[in-house]
C-alpha cells in the first residue's frame, strides 16, 4: 500500500508480533495473506478493525462507515489524504468485516478468531490486481499498518499529526525484506 505506509511505532525492528505476510499471484491477480497472534480480546481487535472510531489509529480514517452487508465505506489515508470508497461485502459481527474498495486496494478482509479469553486471531486477506511491484509495496504497506495495529491495541494509536508526519523511511525497509526473501 504505497499510499498508507511508513511511520515507525515500533522503531526500525520488526514488531514481534507481525510476522512476515505471504502472496499467492495467479495472473494479474494477488491475493495476500497475514495471521496475527494478539494479546487482547477478540472485541478490542473487532473494534480497531471495524469501527470508525478504530481504524484511524492503524489504517485511515473511516469517513463513512456503514456496518452491513452492502454498506457504503470511504477510507481517508492520513498520511497524503488520498479517498478510497467502497462497499462493504462481508459482515459477521466480531467475526468478519470485509470491504471492497474502489481502484488499486480491491479486496480487505478481517477475519477475527477468539483464541483464549483475551487473546485473537486476526486473519487477513488483501486481493487486488496489479504488477509485481505493486504486490511488493502492498505486503510491506499491510506489515507496516499491522505495526501501528498492534501499537493502537497496546493503548498507543497513531494520531493525525503523526500521520501527517509519515516518511517512507520504515515502509521501504520492510519492502526491500520482502523483495530479498524471493
Amino acid at each position: 500500500m504505497s499510499d498508507s505506509t511508513g511511520t515507525e511505532p515500533a522503531g526500525t525492528e520488526p514488531t514481534a508480533l507481525v510476522e512476515p505476510g505471504t502472496s499467492r499471484t495467479e495472473g494479474r491477480t494477488h491475493t495476500l495473506h497475514f495471521t496475527i497472534a494478539l494479546p487482547h480480546p477478540v472485541e478490542q481487535v473487532w473494534a480497531a478493525v471495524a469501527t470508525a472510531e478504530g481504524l484511524p489509529g492503524w489504517l485511515a480514517a473511516a469517513d463513512v462507515l456503514e456496518p452491513r452487508l452492502g454498506g457504503t465505506v470511504t477510507l481517508r489515508w492520513l498520511t497524503n489524504g488520498e479517498v478510497h470508497t467502497g462497499h462493504v461485502t462481508a459482515w459477521d459481527g466480531e467475526r468478519v468485516a470485509e470491504y471492497t474498495l474502489e481502484g488499486l486496494h480491491g479486496r480487505m478482509r478481517f477475519h477475527l478468531e477468539p483464541t483464549a479469553r483475551d487473546a485473537t486471531t486476526l486473519r487477513f486477506t488483501n486481493e487486488f490486481d496489479g504488477d509485481d511491484e505493486l504486490r511488493l509495496d502492498r505486503l510491506a504497506g499491510w506489515h507496516d499498518h499491522f505495526e501501528h495495529l498492534v501499537a493502537a491495541l497496546d493503548g498507543h494509536p497513531t494520531d493525525e499529526r503523526t500521520w501527517a508526519a509519515w516518511t517512507p523511511d520504515r515502509w521501504l525497509l520492510l519492502r526491500g525484506r520482502y523483495a530479498a526473501a524471493e
